[in-house]
């Protein structure tokens, strides 16, 4: 009797071995446990059922430590590579208008557009609270692919680790994103001259107040949605204009009081605004004066403050206002020449104040 193996049924059976090796995982917990962060099979499970499931692309799939890229096709689109990181940790994770998960993707994926870059991998990692509802992570992660393909750029790999009950609240997630600049894109605070305008995409403050209205701090009825959302078609468009443009910055955590303070002393210039052109909705003025906050520094998830040589001001201010991400843009001052290192504001009395970086947290765990 012939014993010698078969090459043909061998490989078969080989193939087969591997389908079962590699077969999808299935999550039957109905909360995360210690075991989700052990590296074992219930790890495996968890990434394959929820990450692996929710941000497929090709390579994502490899299952590798890292992701690869090809330099030369990096190199076709661009001659710089601008990469970020950034943390979130906001309370509650689903709020009006967005969630951790889409916050993440969108406040990465800004501030790679904000220096002319076009985005194109993103980076996952979580770090998971024992206890945390399944589902709720399942959401959070159909939320953040659901942002990433509305951005046009992939999550390619990540990382999760799960800590006992208390140590952490619930979900934080840490993403990292690169991107690449465009040839003759040269966007930076120290560019700025005085005379620049100063323009701002939309309505300030309405991600921080609806956090707060979010965590059941205020008995008050409203319509207040996070203004959480993608710019990067809004800055294509904005270049498309004006390839000078000379800052740009998204007005998060600190708000446009703390950008605008960054500005002037990264370029040695002073910035003057004019409070009647600043566009605050009238529910968020009122969020504020009843907690004695100014609209200034509250956080803002979806808009940018663009400082560019006067003469593209009204034809940029068009671009953007025919933009669903820019259609309450507005030119809200001008850079001068001193004092340097200085934001004043003509306020709606025709007087003059100092609006100074942000001192403390007006509202913590906002993103």
């Amino acid at each position: 009797m012939d014993l010698s193996p078969n090459t043909s049924e061998q490989n078969s059976l080989f193939q087969n071995l591997e389908k079962i090796r590699r077969r999808q995982g299935k999550v039957r917990d109905t909360h995360i446990t210690l075991a989700h962060g052990s590296g074992g099979k219930a790890m495996r499970d968890l990434i394959d059922d929820i990450f692996v499931k929710s941000f497929d692309n090709p390579i994502l799939s490899q299952l590798e430590d890292q992701a690869s890229f090809n330099l030369a096709h990096l190199m076709q689109q661009g001659d710089r590579l601008a990469f970020t990181t950034d943390s979130y940790v906001v309370d509650p994770l689903f709020f009006p208008g967005s969630d951790i998960g889409e916050l993440a993707v969108n406040g990465t994926v800004n501030d790679l557009v904000v220096s002319g870059a076009k985005p194109l991998y993103l980076t996952c990692s979580v770090i998971l609270e024992e206890g945390l509802a399944t589902e709720t992570l399942r959401r959070v992660a159909a939320s953040m692919q659901a942002a990433a393909k509305k951005a046009d750029i992939q999550i390619v790999t990540g990382d999760t680790k799960v800590v006992h009950r208390g140590a952490a609240d619930k979900l934080f997630i840490n993403t990292a994103g690169i991107g690449v600049i465009p040839k003759g894109v040269d966007i930076s605070a120290r560019k700025i001259q005085p005379g620049d305008a100063v323009i701002i995409n939309g309505e300030l403050g309405n991600h921080g107040a609806a956090i707060l209205i979010a965590r059941g701090e205020l008995a008050l009825d409203t319509d207040i949605k996070s203004d959480c959302q993608p710019l990067h078609s809004l800055v294509a468009t904005i270049l498309r204009v004006c390839p000078e443009v000379h800052a740009m910055r998204d007005a998060t955590r600190g708000g446009l009081a703390t950008v605008l303070n960054e500005f002037a002393l990264s370029s040695n210039v002073g910035i003057r605004l004019d409070e009647t052109s600043i566009p605050v909705r009238e529910e968020v003025k009122g969020v504020c004066e009843i907690l004695g906050l100014d609209p200034l520094y509250l956080a803002n998830e979806g808009k940018l403050v663009v400082v560019l040589p006067r003469k593209y001001a009204e034809a940029v201010l068009a671009a953007m206002k025919s933009h669903p991400a820019g259609k309450d843009a507005a030119i809200i001052g001008e850079a001068i020449a001193s004092p340097t290192g200085v934001v004043l504001l003509k306020t709606l009395f025709n007087s003059e104040r100092v609006v100074d970086m942000l001192v403390g947290d007006q509202l913590p765990r906002i993103c």
